[in-house]
């Protein structure tokens, strides 16, 4: 029988409405609210930091590798933490964890907004608060992902992963744009905005109330807890056939859409396109990023298989950014870009939901830092093989149907993959009594 780790809460309520036939639709789950509204304020914020810190080194005189080495000190602390911060959030209270992730982050950005306040603002200062930013954030995702689970009844779980899919692009439509405007009013604004968007969501999450881990178990997760040491590690998640599937699939999948986003930007700019019409192309990644995750809500509604939605979201992706080498430059390549993110929900809510049931709860925060640190992985190899596509190329069109190439081996990939084509979720699982607190 599973044990439960250190720090967690008494209630199983969820898992009790959900066995009784009773469960409360995600709308009015106070639970879930709480979660997804805490994690969209603590995204937003992050898009908010990813702008605002560059343009303040540049109003302070700061070069273009100083503007590069904030947004690399960002990305690089929070890949760091991903593995210690899964780990972490298997054996400590996760609720804890993010309510202390966010703490810290809200304290440090006040200090960015009092220093500007007060005058000059060091590099060093931007650095350092870039690098527990970046750690902050990176502890806070394992714990709000691996909690997910605890908040929701299984057969709710594609809903409510279809919505989170939602947040990020939510985040990435509103947080830029705040962040430009409120520094162009005075540089301190963003950064006063961050730190109120951050407590936000401190007192909002210190609202939730975890649930129980119960100790059931399916199949594959007694198979996963049986080969699991007492302490950590990777070796029991990478046994599961599941999780070294669908990390191949998220890796590549990711690598893809980052080498295209970077290639559209860099073929728009050699073309000329104007700024706002840029502009508006990423307003339609992320708008299309926004209504994939209506229709993989529906779609999961509808019982189609992962298996399904996995292959059939792929196809379709690499499809679009073939017909992108032929679409003309500016808005219209935008809306195939638009059209191309809204198949990155479909697939990923369906990967996520089997990796989550997959493996037991004891060992979800190592999964969502492997996962983690895959795609960040991916998202910094993407730009580099954006470089390698257009400098070998020499053609914007040849770049993007390089792209496409590497998306269709992916999909050809995840069509042999016995493991991907019969992707379901597992059996239900076997009963077990709950533990005592």
């Amino acid at each position: 029988m599973a044990t439960l780790p250190p720090g967690d809460s008494v209630t199983s309520a969820a898992v009790t409405r959900e066995r009784h036939g009773m469960t409360t639709p995600l709308s009015r789950d106070r639970n879930y609210r709480i979660l997804w509204s805490g994690m969209f304020l603590s995204e937003m914020a992050a898009e908010i930091a990813y702008i605002a810190f560059p343009l303040l080194v540049l109003a302070h005189g700061g070069s273009a590798a100083a503007v590069s080495g904030v947004a690399a000190v960002l990305a690089g602390a929070r890949t760091l933490v991903s593995l210690p911060a899964g780990a972490l959030a298997d054996r400590v209270n996760r609720k804890r964890v993010m309510v202390l992730a966010q703490s810290i982050r809200t304290v440090t950005m006040l200090s960015i907004a009092v220093t500007v306040l007060l005058g000059d603002c060091p590099l060093w200062q931007v650095l350092f608060v870039a690098v527990v930013e970046g750690a902050a954030a990176g502890i806070f995702v394992p714990a709000e992902n691996a909690v997910l689970p605890q908040v929701v009844p299984e057969n709710q779980l594609p809903q409510a992963l279809a919505r989170n899919a939602a947040r990020p692009f939510a985040a990435l439509l509103i947080g830029p744009a705040l962040a430009g405007f409120t520094f162009g009013l005075h540089e301190v604004l963003p950064f006063t905005l961050n730190t109120s968007v951050l407590a936000v969501s401190l007192v909002t999450l210190a609202a939730l109330h975890l649930p129980l881990r119960v100790t059931e178990l399916s199949a594959d997760e007694e198979t996963a807890t049986a080969a699991a040491p007492r302490r950590g590690g990777l070796g029991p998640l990478l046994r599961v056939r599941t999780i070294r599937a669908t990390m191949a699939w998220v890796v590549g999948v990711n690598l893809a859409f980052h080498t295209l986003v970077v290639l559209v930007l860099i073929v728009s700019g050699e073309d000329s396109v104007a700024p706002g019409q840029m502009g508006l192309m990423m307003t339609c990644f992320g708008a299309g990023g926004l209504a994939g995750a209506l229709i993989a809500s529906r779609l999961h509604a509808a019982a189609l298989s992962p298996a399904v939605l996995v292959i059939g979201s792929t196809w379709v992706f690499a499809a679009v950014a073939g017909a992108m080498a032929y679409a003309p430059r500016g808005v219209p390549l935008g809306i195939l870009l638009g059209v191309a993110a809204m198949a990155m929900p479909v697939g990923s809510t369906a990967v996520i939901t089997c990796q989550l049931s997959a493996v037991p709860d004891s060992l979800r925060g190592r999964l969502s830092g492997l996962v983690g640190i895959g795609s960040e992985l991916a998202a910094t190899a993407g730009p580099v093989a954006a470089g390698v596509l257009s400098t070998g190329t020499r053609d914007g069109s040849l770049s993007i149907l390089g792209a496409s190439a590497l998306l269709v081996v992916v999909a050809i990939g995840v069509t042999l993959n016995p493991t991907l084509r019969h992707l379901a979720l597992p059996r239900p699982p076997i009963a077990r009594q709950p533990a005592q607190s």
